[in-house]
């Protein structure tokens, strides 16, 4: 017999490649072994070729449809299963889990199948091609010695080692989805953590236990399993599981207790053979049906992909949304299951036939930004349907939401958030993520967008790995383009992945380009990007990095300017000023309400020790020494807020408030003076101007009085008589002010 492979090659049948997958995996929830065909001959062959295929097969029935067509390729799954049926059945074995499919090419098919035997099953996958090419030449001897000689083979083959995948015997959850998969993992560790748990877990930074990195990396597949599990004294395991491991080579464990599926969006589409969503979210199901019976399914009620995924698990469902009406919520809960969402600002879990159990208010739990962060809002949700569904404790569930802060050192590279002194004093924000997709971006731009000051800009540095699509590179500058102020592209040259930097930033330019941005400054490195951002930054503006390559250097950087890490009380009061308000806003408001001018000032007084370089605080306080019959500290107040960070209207307030009291306190001259820029100001504010005349008066003043508070009465008012006499009052005004000689 001439060599079979040749034989195979030259007859158009190719086996592309043979994969033991050693987990659960696309095809099976157990080992397979995946046999990726090109047989270009057998899609092309005229039809009467393959009706003889199909005789000597056993298939004459079959309809084998045009060369080159949908229905031909459908055929040619069919011979594929009979050869592997055939195979195998000359090994001795009759019963085999065979599963058959498409390719993204027309003349691909993938064919997978069970084993237990590490060595026979790859030769198996191995003689497929010369079965096939055999066949297609309609030569029964070649075809028979092809059987007979894979069945030696099978029979000669080493064993091999067995399927790699560890059986658990400590509660496991395995976390995927596109994006939030690390925040989650890391939270719900900190959460088992905190439950007095000894915990590890495995990410895309490594293999971690008890905090600690003991293997550095990107551990998201079954190695990561491997380090946890086999980590000493281990009580917990969460592993993020990447669809990458999950397609190479299988889940790293038999099974697990708790399964989240945070979401599915583009990303990595085009590689290892999945072109679209659909696909990509059938991958990140594998972990759904890995969850053992009795164990709890986390699914995202908020994405119909992830929603979808219930009806192939064997666990129960604990459905998470961020709308309390959610469709998701009433069938997981009224089929027996679970639900987690945001019901009056708490975090809250709905179960059958009880009443909601609020465990915390979104404000308390710093991963959320004070609420201002969507995404990660629904990361929290994932983490604690996925904590309760281990079994961790309720009050230490409360306690880990309470205390995991996301800063560089508990969830690096997700949200961190700086304060950034500047040059020209006052301080910017920085947020420092990885933002690796289109839904990562714009949950960026969210939180950028909600801690800038008002009127301040958005600086972005735009950067993405090579692997990504040209249109995802597109539409994230589009994105960039439309949501931020000023963008640079900021590189990442270890993370080109085969493109070069120059064909990755054209393909972002594209999308800027698409929402109106001509040109743009370019950077070689992440950090690069970032201090010419910060150069050119006000106070009060946000900067936002996407990085990843240069993290670390990027944290040394903002520690060598004087940058500090934002606490959750900072965050919060960023986020309160960027919609107007004060942190203190709701005491504030008490404060006026207290009737006794005396009680008032002492109330106020609390507040203003709490705040004690607050320049809204001193404002206040200032006028609750006015209110009080004290202008001389109301004075001394009102210089502190100006001379601070005061915004408007507030800004306006305290200086008219100030000249007020110092009229009051017979200092007449300064408060002409500082009424007197105001009214030029606004010229149109009778307010101004009535204040103005009665400083004026005091001065000695009473003609030029007179005059500024008709020439802001006629200029004005629309009262109907100074409408029709408006020219008149204007001439008297200017006659006040002009006496004749």
């Amino acid at each position: 017999m001439t060599d079979p492979y040749a034989a195979a090659a030259a007859a158009g049948v190719h086996v592309e490649e043979v994969r033991v997958l050693e987990g659960p995996n696309l095809y099976f929830p157990r080992p397979a072994v995946k046999v990726s065909l090109s047989l270009p001959g057998y899609l092309d062959a005229d039809s009467d070729s393959m009706l003889a295929v199909a005789a000597v097969v056993g298939l004459g029935r079959a309809a084998p449809g045009r060369p080159g067509s949908a229905q031909r390729q459908r055929f040619v799954m069919r011979v594929v299963e009979r050869a592997v049926r055939r195979l195998a059945a000359a090994a001795g074995t009759q019963r085999l889990g065979i599963r058959v499919r498409p390719a993204n090419e027309p003349s691909g098919v993938v064919v997978a199948f069970v084993w237990r035997n590490r060595g026979r099953a790859r030769t198996l996958g191995e003689w497929v091609a010369p079965l096939l090419s055999a066949w297609l030449a309609t030569d029964k001897g070649a075809a028979t010695s092809a059987v007979d000689a894979a069945a030696a083979a099978m029979a000669a083959a080493e064993p091999g080692a067995g399927p790699a995948l560890i059986v658990p015997r400590i509660p496991v959850a395995s976390v995927t989805g596109t994006n939030g998969k690390t925040t989650t993992t890391r939270l719900l560790a900190h959460i088992a953590m905190t439950a007095g748990r000894r915990t590890a877990w495995s990410s895309t930074d490594g293999i971690v236990v008890q905090g600690e990195v003991v293997e550095p990396g990107d551990y998201s597949g079954p190695a990561g399993a491997r380090g946890v599990l086999t980590a000493p004294g281990v009580e917990v395991g969460i592993l993020e599981t990447a669809r990458g491991g999950m397609l190479l080579k299988g889940l790293g464990v038999s099974h697990n207790d708790v399964s989240v599926v945070t979401n599915v969006s583009p990303d990595h589409l085009g590689l290892q053979g999945v072109d679209t969503l659909d696909q990509l979210a059938e991958v990140k199901a594998i972990v759904t049906r890995a969850t053992r019976p009795g164990g709890w399914v986390v699914l995202n009620g908020d994405d119909p992909r992830v929603w979808a995924m219930r009806t192939g698990i064997r666990g129960k469902p604990w459905v998470f949304s961020l709308d309390p009406s959610s469709p998701a919520l009433r069938e997981s809960v009224g089929s027996g299951g679970r639900g987690l969402t945001i019901l009056d600002g708490q975090v809250t879990v709905l179960a059958p036939g009880a009443d909601p159990d609020r465990l915390v208010r979104v404000l308390d739990v710093p991963a959320t930004l004070s609420g201002l962060s969507v995404h990660n809002t629904a990361n929290v949700l994932a983490a604690t349907a996925a904590a309760l569904g281990l079994g961790l404790d309720r009050a230490a569930v409360v306690e880990g939401l309470r205390t995991f802060q996301p800063d560089a050192e508990l969830n690096p590279g997700r949200m961190n958030i700086y304060t950034v002194p500047l040059q020209g004093g006052g301080a910017c924000t920085v947020i420092v993520d990885l933002a690796h997709n289109e839904a990562g971006l714009d949950a960026l731009m969210d939180v950028a967008e909600g801690l800038r000051a008002p009127g301040a800009r958005l600086h972005l540095g735009l950067g993405s790995a090579g692997d990504r699509t040209d249109e995802i590179l597109q539409n994230l500058g589009e994105i960039a383009g439309r949501r931020a102020d000023h963008v640079v592209a900021a590189h990442k040259e270890r993370y080109l992945r085969g493109r070069t930097a120059e064909d990755l930033e054209g393909q972002l330019r594209l999308g800027l380009r698409r929402s109106g941005v001509a040109d743009i400054a370019s950077y070689p490195t992440e950090l690069a990007g970032l201090g010419a951002l910060v150069q050119v930054a006000h106070r009060g503006d946000v900067v936002a990095i996407m990085c990843h390559a240069e993290r670390e250097s990027v944290y040394a950087w903002l520690a060598s300017v004087g940058a500090t890490a934002d606490s959750p009380a900072t965050i919060r009061r960023k986020v309160v000023a960027a919609r107007g308000e004060h942190d203190a806003e709701e005491q504030i408001a008490a404060l006026w309400l207290v009737p006794d001018a005396q009680d008032r000032l002492s109330v106020a007084g609390r507040l203003y020790a709490a705040y004690p370089d607050d320049a809204r605080i001193a404002y206040e306080y200032g006028g609750a020494h006015d209110s009080a019959g004290q202008p001389d500290r109301a004075v001394e107040l009102y210089r502190q807020a100006l001379a601070g960070e005061l915004r408007e209207p507030y800004r306006h307030r305290a200086q008219v408030q100030l000249a007020s009291s110092l009229r009051n306190l017979g200092r007449a001259d300064e408060a002409v003076q500082i009424l007197g820029v105001l009214g030029a100001e606004l010229p149109e504010s009778i307010g101004v101007a009535g204040f103005r005349a009665l400083a004026l008066h005091s001065a000695g003043r009473p003609a030029e009085a007179l005059q500024v508070l008709l020439g802001a009465v006629a200029a004005a008012s629309t009262d109907e008589d100074v409408l029709r006499y408006r020219r008149s009052l204007t001439a008297y005004a200017k006659d006040l002010s002009d006496p004749p000689a």
